[in-house]
């Protein structure tokens, strides 16, 4: 089933990640999906499931890999949930595209509508109905209502709801106590948390099995038809399963660097390398042989003083002779600067902390060849970052009214986010040239 609302801000993830919680508690096997590219949510989902959080974005991956996708994710589960983003139909420019309601589509998935009902009543039918008649394509099948305020309020919306023959499948009173903290880009990350972020999980999950009908949304959710396509799977099916025999990956992780999709492990493994997670925050070493870097997505910002501190894991950095992977907070860490703390030099220029969100889709044409780019290739990508990188080469990416980027024939640094998953190719790229680096120069 498909978690969907009105509009942000109207507790979507409260009631997927708690529904995820509750269901799990039940003994069930839950499968955790996200539409669009954030890495924030799925991590929670993550917490509530026991399993990777995924995520399912037609414009990233193409639409035609959005089932196969699913599917891939959800083997072995009993029941899996969708997050949607954003309001239901709200896509791609004017469009639907990469939506709620087109990912509900592509899944023929039923709608489960989260219907912020605080300061309204009998409107929330009103707005109920006009989203379930909005797009005959799109079958929503039921209401929970979130921020009920009292006893009398929630009759008075079941009542408007009933009346207009919209099923409530829950009613979720007002409580600060499962609050999330946020900052500059949305929700803190559950694995910055740790604990704290399991009691809240914990939480959303008790919140949501007293607050709603388990039983009929397990019901609503089996009603979805068999999905005709087959699985997406990384690599082909006679692909060697020798991990520790390849080149190394190493992949950042740790606080600072929480960014990044199931999918391209699972390709990079797919592709013959092994992988190793290193804490730029911590280790003071790359692991052992490493051959290649991949450094993610997530708030270097928030550490710079730390990451700055660790000059031996800095200058290991620095000289790695091996292709580096860099995106949005990679790239950071690889300038000679963030907010005036020294990081590892490898990309010439500062990056900088600003007021100012940089937040879209961005369909790019790479200038020239690195680890992952071949000049005149097209890349599908998105931009989420309140810094700005003051870089002193000739960008590695150009779009429609931007330009982003560092390449040369050992490091792809941009901002640019990229789903391996709508181009698996770059997993083979990377391993391959950390075979042999050379041939890139």
């Amino acid at each position: 089933m498909v978690i969907a609302a009105p509009s942000s801000g109207s507790g979507k993830t409260t009631v997927a990640t708690g529904l995820m919680a509750a269901l799990r508690a039940r003994g069930l096997r839950v499968s955790p999906h996200k539409v669009g590219p954030d890495y924030i949510d799925p991590g929670y989902h993550s917490l509530a499931t026991g399993r990777p959080g995924r995520n399912l974005d037609p414009w990233l991956v193409g639409e035609e890999r959005i089932a196969p996708l699913f599917l891939h994710g959800a083997a072995g589960c009993d029941v899996a949930v969708v997050e949607g983003v954003m309001g239901l139909f709200d896509g791609r420019g004017d469009t639907d595209f990469a939506s709620t309601a087109h990912v509900a589509r592509l899944l023929d998935a039923p709608v489960v509508l989260v219907v912020d009902a605080a300061r309204q009543s009998r409107s929330v039918a009103a707005v109920a109905h006009g989203f379930a008649t909005f797009d005959p394509r799109v079958r929503v099948a039921g209401v929970v209502l979130n921020r009920v305020g009292s006893d009398r309020h929630e009759e008075l919306c079941r009542a408007a709801l009933a009346a207009a023959g919209v099923p409530v499948l829950g009613a979720v009173r007002r409580d600060d106590a499962v609050s999330t903290p946020s900052r500059h880009l949305g929700l803190v990350p559950a694995a910055e948390r740790e604990a704290a972020a399991v009691a809240a999980v914990d939480r959303l999950g008790a919140l949501v099995a007293r607050s709603c009908d388990l039983d009929a949304l397990v019901r609503l959710a089996a009603s979805s038809p068999p999905l005709d396509v087959a699985p997406w799977a990384p690599g082909p099916d006679d692909a060697p399963d020798d991990a520790g025999t390849g080149p190394v990956v190493a992949v950042a992780g740790g606080a600072a660097f929480t960014f990044g999709y199931a999918e391209h492990v699972e390709l990079l493994r797919a592709a013959g390398a092994d992988i190793a997670v290193f804490d730029p925050l911590r280790d003071e070493k790359l692991p052992d042989g490493t051959a290649a870097l991949v450094v993610g997505g997530g708030f270097p910002e928030m550490y710079a003083a730390e990451l700055a501190a660790n000059a031996p894991l800095r200058e290991q950095v620095a000289a790695f002779g091996g292709p580096i992977a860099a995106e949005c907070a990679g790239l950071l860490y690889l300038c000679e600067q963030l907010d005036g703390q020294r990081m590892c030099g490898r990309v010439p220029g500062r990056a900088r902390m600003t007021s100012r969100l940089t937040l879209g889709y961005r369909e790019a044409v790479a200038v020239r060849r690195s680890p992952l780019t071949r000049a005149g290739e097209r890349f599908r990508g998105h931009e989420f970052h309140r810094t700005v990188a003051d870089l002193t080469t000739e960008p590695l990416f150009r779009w429609e009214g931007g330009a982003d980027g560092f390449g040369d024939a050992l490091v792809t640094a941009s901002y640019l986010h990229l789903h391996w998953a709508g181009a698996p190719g770059l997993a083979q790229r990377l391993v391959s040239s950390s075979k042999s680096p050379s041939v890139l120069r």
